[in-house]
């Protein structure tokens, strides 16, 4: 006996010492085997199994996937009080002929099962209906596959079928009354299942002696309990040995989530840049999340396609004044802005229609009319838009969204807070601006950074309110505008590829995922 044997004698676990110490090399063992020699689980046999394979001690020898049927819970109940098919037919050889709305009522049996029962009667010719549209039976005493069916059920009863067991008859019968999943309409249940065979090999016989030299037996105590202690039953039991080499168990450390952690992070720098934040809520109304942006009633962001209506209530109560008869004169001719506004008649009852916002520019305009002058506010805003998901694309995403408002405030002041996001924040290298077209800002650029991955994708719009936004809500100096998709920004932070990462309930992914 070597010292690699004594080595790997001490290392085994108890399951795979009495396995071992049971059998010797070239038997055959398996599942069923080991249950009944050693009283051993079903997993804790497929454990010692693995284990052993791994250290070459044994060696698959034979797998064998096999069928079974099981009764479902409807099964049980055909086996206690027989098939419809089978209540049917004692029904009417005991009661005479019956109409199939007489037998649903009288068997408890909805019409659908009673008219899938009798045609199929009707089919073997069983079952006929008369004139007076009562079915009555066509033949003395049962057909075979009725009887074949009781004898089934009856036997399944004591425990699932084996397919190798039955009859070609047999099968052909149970598998039509059999599915594999959504089982609950079919009496039969399929179920397959793999039976796997084992073979001890001659390594085995050196580690079966060292543990018959060293006296482990599989039976020794692996921890020491207050009742030993009490009893004083330690003093004559035999404890397993420690391994000191053995892996410790894992203990998971707590964490934030990176993507929380990223969200403050961006508070904390827009913050040390002297903004302030402001919030608002979920639901809002047409009028602030696009009429007072002097976004068109007609637009084709305003279609149901792009937006989440809401079912109840459907209407605010009202919009705040003098807000709302300006902005409506914004938009009918422009009002005192310079402007000729979008020549139509504004619709007072579609403004005040609630939706879940779609844009982070919402808070932007309720904040105008509270605003400082000079001032610069922020928001981390969660918005709602139909959208295909893909990798970077879901329906409901989050904006940071900000203004600056002073007479000192020009295109290039606005150029360099989009490259701080694009490159301090997100942490791009690459990054373009594009004239971008939003109803509410003139001019407009869209900031574009490239993903390693995912290469080039927007971050986000902006530019400079109109005065058709400002003037109405009571602004009267220039006012940079951005919202900038901050997922989009994680994306690039955290290192991903995929925005759906983010909101991952995978916790691993969770905790292994680091911030740069």
């Amino acid at each position: 006996m070597n010292d690699n044997a004594r080595q790997a004698a001490a290392g085994l676990h108890p399951l795979e010492a009495r396995l071992l110490r049971a059998y010797k090399p070239g038997d055959v063992f398996d599942a069923p085997r080991l249950a009944a020699d050693l009283g051993f689980k079903t997993g804790q046999s497929n454990q010692a199994a693995s284990w052993l394979l791994a250290k070459n001690l044994a060696a698959e020898k034979s797998r064998v996937q096999r069928v079974f049927y099981e009764l479902t819970e409807l099964g049980l109940e055909y086996a206690e009080k027989g098939s419809p098919e089978e209540r049917i037919l004692d029904l009417l050889r005991e009661r005479g002929p019956l109409t199939l709305p007489e037998i649903s009522s009288s068997l408890g049996l909805e019409n659908k099962d009673v008219g899938s029962a009798f045609g199929a009667l009707s089919k073997e010719g069983i079952l006929s209906m008369g004139r007076d549209k009562r079915a009555v039976p066509a033949s003395d005493g049962k057909p075979h596959s009725m009887v074949l069916t009781r004898r089934l059920l009856e036997r399944a009863r004591s425990g699932a079928l084996a397919e190798s067991d039955l009859s070609a008859e047999e099968r052909e019968i149970v598998a039509g009354m059999s599915k594999k999943r959504g089982a609950a309409s079919s009496p039969f249940r399929t179920l397959e299942r793999e039976e796997v065979s084992y073979v001890l090999l001659p390594a085995a016989a050196e580690v079966r002696e060292a543990l018959v030299a060293a006296g482990i037996s599989g039976d020794e105590i692996g921890e020491l309990t207050q009742e030993m202690l009490a009893t004083g039953s330690w003093k004559n039991a035999g404890f397993r040995r420690y391994n000191i080499f053995s892996p410790t168990s894992r203990i998971p450390m707590g964490r934030t989530n990176a993507y929380c952690d990223f969200l403050r992070s961006v508070k904390d720098k827009l913050v040390s840049l002297g903004f302030e934040e402001f919030d608002g809520p979920l639901v809002e109304t047409e009028f602030w999340n696009s009429d007072a942006l002097f976004m068109p009633q007609f637009h084709s962001a305003r279609d149901i396609h792009d937006v989440y209506y809401l079912e109840t209530p459907t209407h605010a109560r009202e919009i705040e004044q003098p807000y709302l008869d300006q902005v409506a004169a914004a938009h009918e001719n422009g009002w005192t802005t310079g402007s000729r506004g979008w020549e139509y008649s504004f619709d007072r009852e579609f403004t005040r229609r609630l939706i879940l916002r779609s844009q982070g520019t919402v808070l932007s305009a309720k904040q105008l009319p509270r605003a400082k002058v000079p001032g610069k506010y922020f928001g981390i805003v969660r918005c709602f838009r139909y959208d295909q998901v893909d990798a970077t694309h879901l329906s409901d995403f989050y904006q940071t969204e900000g203004i600056v408002i002073g007479d000192g405030v020009n295109l290039k002041t606005h150029l360099g807070f989009l490259k701080m996001f694009a490159e301090e924040v997100a942490g791009a290298t690459e990054v373009k601006y594009v004239p971008g077209y939003f109803p509410f800002t003139e001019p407009s650029v869209e900031v574009h950074i490239k993903h390693p991955v995912l290469g080039w994708f927007e971050l986000g719009g902006s530019g400079i309110f109109r005065p058709e936004v400002t003037e109405p809500l009571g602004i009267h100096h220039p006012v940079l505008a951005w919202g900038i998709g901050i997922d989009r920004m994680a994306l690039m932070n955290l290192g991903l590829n995929d925005l759906r990462e983010l909101f991952s309930t995978n916790i691993e992914s969770v905790r292994q995922r680091r911030r740069k």
